[in-house]
């Protein structure tokens, strides 16, 4: 498990610089809060911040549920592909927000074989 744990550190570290990476973007752009629009860049760094937690609020849990069933590797190496893929999202949508889908791709895919998995592994347990 503690594979899976690390995964959930880095995780919620991702988080941390993206929100920091916010609070720069405030400075650089002006935007006082609680303002959360004001300019492009500015917005762009805050929606890959809010859609991070969005998703964080499903992978967490799903990646504790998988590995209680599966194979904690396993689970903590689909959790590092949803990382990469949280990178790649960051990258894209400050650059050009219409080729985010590729890092999108690659962060809820994951999560949707996390959830899927542990919902799988509840289900055969019952049935055991």
């Amino acid at each position: 498990m503690a594979w899976v744990e690390i995964v959930a550190a880095l995780a919620l570290l991702q988080y941390v610089y993206f929100a920091i990476l916010v609070s720069r973007g405030r400075t650089r752009y002006g935007i006082h809060a609680p303002a959360v629009s004001g300019h492009e860049g500015f917005e762009r760094l805050y929606r890959v911040q809010m859609n991070t937690l969005e998703l964080l609020v499903v992978l967490l849990p799903s990646l504790w549920l998988a590995a209680q069933h599966w194979s904690p590797l396993w689970t903590a190496g689909a959790g590092a592909v949803y990382l990469v893929g949280r990178m790649i999202y960051l990258r894209a949508y400050t650059r050009d927000p219409t080729s985010r889908s590729l890092g999108y791709a690659v962060s809820m895919t994951p999560v949707l074989g996390l959830l899927g998995m542990g919902l799988l592994g509840a289900v055969m347990a019952v049935f055991r």
